[in-house]
């Protein structure tokens, strides 16, 4: 097939997307291996190239000599037009194979509007999109990623869910399917078997009925399976798999650079974060072990930037120890040193200025609300004299450009929170001596997992309000103010929160054409109405406000947080009350208790 897919390269834009051979991508005798797993990105190759979990997982699977991993993106809609009218089925990468002759089909969910692109991958591969219509001779298909924390709108079309951290669980399911394939199990039979893991979901096991908007039962239709699947997480990040060597693309990639992730989890609580709850507990890893992976991917990949990965870098406990390391090898070898994900409360000048000695870039913040009874609510734990004295530093100290992160219709908002958003930009301005501003502000969407999972998602006519007043104050023209398309977001909301009746409508979306949703130039607002129009469905069912005494969709999930502690946490925000971060105090979430300056 590599010719012909060759030969259809010069009629599409960024041919290197889809030629494989990079530096670093695993190259070995398909006919030699009893596992060959395509692992599918539902998004463009440079989207997917940056994500640290796939690099990962890759060559991790790759270290076994029994299986085969090889990576599958969605092909950008020219490159479709081609493949389709050539007769070209979706493909791998490494060998240019058709995915459907593939053992295992997985795909990582980063984003609910990637959902059309799931099934547009399916259909592109000649695989049933439905489970229930696969036969033997199609891959089993899994998913995992942060999206799997409710399973339910993609639950008729994914045979199994991983639900947790790749590293803890592909080897035990490698390692079952190859005993399956040996005892010559069914297709039926594995996926049963598949189901006896922990952290694994199976959704044909179980089912639901409804009573009008709500779930009225969720229970288990097979026998011997768990009532609540267990997230699966790795407890010490120092002796788990991290890549040594990496793919270096031939194209330019979203974040090209070297990923190195110095812990996971997060220390703050704040109520809207998602990944900051289901991610828990806080592990590191140690500054020896990050310095010995950096030398071996500078080495190995040739990369000139470093950057630090985490959900917030600043609260890495050992950073100044980190860093100094880390510059030793990095400045002489011409290599800058990056640090997302910076706190403006515990913003360090002396540390900044020491990593931007190679290149001096930008600085980005994410002060979230623009008033202090609002960053209570959200529990952000940054007080407006921190936020400006942080800006202030960066912006007299040569940092000219300078990005603040906000969200609208956060639960509990008042039309003076918004109006606060363009003032404190506006105070961060005047501190900072003229330099120029960029807020980027976008619409709140209440994910599952957290203490907002209860919250009423504001509707389109709300937001688009709201974003009115963010323009009504009179600010500089310095201040570039940047909102986000409120219609993704509300159907955004629509997914994170919803339920098995959104299957009909998603497939019905992708018959009527829908496909890269989150990508602006192809979303069709106009084709959802009609799909959710057809179906029956009101995605106002899925917005709404819910009581704690109801079934959640996601209830199915245990992420290690207790639902009593999300309800202190949303009752806590209803007064403003502020929570101590868990270095500070252990709130006593259920994912682990804080001793000696880590959760255990």
């Amino acid at each position: 097939m590599t010719d012909k897919i060759d030969k259809i390269l010069l009629n599409v834009s960024k041919p290197t997307r889809y030629t494989g051979g990079e530096h670093g991508s695993c190259v070995k005798d398909k006919s030699s291996v009893d596992i060959r797993f395509a692992f599918c990105f539902p998004d463009l190759y440079e989207v997917g190239m940056s994500h640290l979990g796939l690099r990962i997982l890759y060559h991790m699977m790759n270290e076994r000599p029994d299986t085969y991993c090889e990576r599958v993106f969605l092909p950008w809609p020219d490159m479709i037009e081609q493949m389709k009218s050539e007769n070209i089925p979706l493909f791998t990468l490494e060998t240019h194979d058709s995915v459907k002759d593939f053992d295992i089909l997985g795909f990582t969910l980063q984003y609910e509007m990637c959902y059309t692109n799931v099934l547009s991958a399916l259909d592109l591969a000649g695989i049933p999109r439905r489970s229930a219509d696969r036969g033997e001779a199609d891959p089993i298909v899994c998913a995992g990623g942060p999206c799997v924390y409710n399973p339910e709108p993609l639950s008729d079309f994914i045979d199994f869910f991983l639900i947790g951290e790749g590293e803890e669980q592909t080897n035990e399911y490698l390692d079952t399917y190859k005993r399956c394939k040996a005892q010559g199990l069914s297709r039926k039979e594995t996926i049963k078997e598949f189901s006896k893991i922990s952290g694994v979901y199976v959704p044909s096991y179980y089912g639901q009925t409804y009573d009008g908007e709500r779930i009225a039962s969720f229970t288990a239709v097979e026998k011997g399976v768990p009532v609540k699947i267990k997230k699966r997480i790795i407890t010490d990040l120092d002796n788990t798999f991290f890549p040594e060597t990496i793919i270096v693309p031939y194209m330019e990639i979203v974040h090209d650079r070297i990923n190195l992730e110095i812990f996971r989890g997060c220390i703050r609580g704040c109520r809207f974060c998602q990944a900051g709850h289901v991610y828990r507990p806080t592990r590191h890893r140690s500054p020896q072990k990050l310095v010995e992976i950096a030398k071996n991917l500078i080495k190995n990949s040739g990369y000139d930037e470093i950057g630090l990965s985490s959900l917030s870098s600043s609260d890495y406990p050992h950073l100044e120890e980190l860093v100094d390391s880390l510059l030793e090898i990095t400045e002489k070898n011409n290599i800058s040193l990056s640090l997302p994900s910076l706190r403006i409360d515990n913003f360090s000048l002396s540390l900044m200025n020491k990593v931007q000695k190679v290149r001096k870039t930008g600085l980005t913040f994410a002060p979230e609300a623009g008033t202090q009874r609002m960053r209570d609510v959200i529990n952000k734990g940054i007080t407006e004299e921190e936020i400006l004295n942080g800006a202030q530093i960066a912006l007299r100290n040569g940092y000219k450009s300078i990005k603040l992160y906000f969200m609208i219709g956060l639960p509990y908002e008042e039309a003076e929170d918004i109006e606060g958003i363009p003032l404190l930009a506006q105070k961060i301005l005047t501190k900072g001596a003229g330099q120029s501003l960029t807020v980027s502000v976008s619409s709140f969407v209440p994910k599952p997992h957290t203490p907002f999972q209860w919250a009423r998602q504001d509707s389109l006519s709300e937001l688009e309000a709201k974003q009115k007043i963010l323009l009504s104050p009179k600010i500089s023209r310095k201040i570039k103010i940047n909102y986000h398309t409120s219609s993704l977001s509300v159907l955004e909301g629509v997914f994170a929160r919803g339920d098995r009746r959104l299957c009909k409508v998603l497939e019905r979306a992708v018959d009527l054409g829908c496909i890269f949703d989150g990508w602006s130039e192809y979303f069709a607002p106009d084709k959802w109405n009609k799909a959710f129009e057809d179906c029956d469905v009101d995605p106002a069912i899925f917005t709404r406000a819910r009581s704690y005494d109801e079934i959640l969709p996601w209830d199915i999930i245990d992420c290690g947080v207790t639902k009593n502690h999300l309800m202190r946490e949303n009752e806590a925000a209803k007064k403003g009350i502020v929570s101590p971060n868990c270095r500070a105090k252990c709130a006593g979430c259920g994912a682990g208790i804080w001793k000696a300056g880590e959760c255990v």
